[in-house]
């Protein structure tokens, strides 16, 4: 065969091999618990929206029995490299509120009625809620919706979440 050669069963088990350490890769980077496997998303940031979404989230995993995966993005601040005009880049802020609304949430009484974790990420909002969605296997991803000029000036997360989302969004206004 012209250019074609038939590899021998010792080439295809190290090609057999090595995508299996590239499932075993992905397997690790999405590894979460399976007991919050098919259940709620929620964007927590400590605001009153918020609040309302993880009310609204905490009944919705109730009646479905499942779990809920509270999420809190952390600050990143973009810095533009001016030299050259090359793309922005973002720095990681220190952001400590994560251990505060842990804290917080852990003393909350209204939390015993489902199981529930905290997941700290770092990134755009919407990027990071979907991609959580994601590792879950969500139902659904619920946030409060954004108000005042920022929201209308960079648009909401809400709409920018609902455009580009795989699963259902809620919106809690």
């Amino acid at each position: 065969m012209a250019g074609h050669e038939i590899p021998e069963p010792a080439d295809r088990k190290r090609v057999a091999d090595s995508l299996s350490g590239l499932r075993a890769a992905e397997q690790r980077r999405a590894s979460c618990d399976p007991a919050f496997r098919h259940g709620v998303v929620v964007g927590f940031d400590g605001s009153t929206s918020s609040e309302r979404a993880l009310a609204y989230a905490i009944g919705m995993a109730k009646r479905l029995g499942s779990g809920l995966i509270i999420v809190h993005v952390a600050n990143r601040l973009p810095t533009t490299v001016w030299a050259g005009c090359e793309p922005p880049v973002f720095v990681d802020v220190p952001d400590h509120r994560t251990e505060v609304l842990g804290l917080e949430l852990a003393c909350a009484d209204y939390l015993a009625e489902v199981p529930w974790i905290l997941v700290e990420r770092g990134g755009d909002i919407c990027h990071e809620l979907e991609e959580v969605g994601q590792e879950y296997s969500a139902d659904a991803i619920v946030v409060g919706s954004t108000s005042g000029v920022v929201g209308r000036i960079f648009g909401s997360v809400a709409g920018r979440l609902a455009r580009r989302a795989q699963r259902p969004v809620v919106v809690i206004p």
